[in-house]
C-alpha cells in the first residue's frame, strides 16, 4: 500500500487541512472548538520557545507515526527558523524512543523538509 504522503504538494496539503478544519469548526460544539484552540495556544512562546514546542511536536508526532502532524510539525519548524541540525537532532530522539518503527515516517520527514528548502 502506498503512502498519501506525498500524493500533493505542501501547498495543496496546507488548503485541504484548512477547509477540513473550517468544516469541522463551522458547527462544532464547544468543547471541540476549545480543544482546536488549545492545539494552537500549547504552540505559542511560553516558557519555552515556539521552535522548540514545534520540535517536540515533531518528535511527538514521529514516535506516534501520524503523517498528518509530522508534515505540519515539519512546516511549523521550517517557519520557526529551525535548522537542518536541530530537525535532524529531534528525528533522532524520536528515532531512539519510538524505534525502527519510526523510519518510514522519518524518511518522509526528511523527504519534506527537503522539499521546504528547495521552494525558500
Amino acid at each position: 500500500m502506498q503512502s498519501k504522503f506525498f500524493d500533493q504538494s505542501i501547498e495543496a496539503w496546507q488548503e485541504q487541512r484548512s477547509a477540513f478544519n473550517d468544516l469541522v469548526l463551522k458547527d462544532a460544539p464547544l468543547a471541540l472548538k476549545r480543544f482546536f484552540s488549545l492545539d494552537h495556544q500549547t504552540y505559542e512562546a511560553g516558557a519555552l520557545d515556539a521552535k522548540t514546542k514545534e520540535l517536540l511536536g515533531l518528535a511527538c508526532s514521529l514516535v506516534l507515526r501520524c503523517d498528518d502532524c509530522v508534515l505540519y510539525h515539519v512546516i511549523q519548524c521550517k517557519e520557526a527558523g529551525t535548522t537542518k541540525a536541530e530537525f535532524l537532532e529531534a528525528a533522532n530522539i524520536a528515532l531512539l524512543v519510538g524505534g525502527s518503527i519510526v523510519i518510514p515516517h522519518l524518511r518522509r520527514a526528511v523527504a519534506r523538509w527537503e522539499e521546504l528548502e528547495t521552494h525558500q
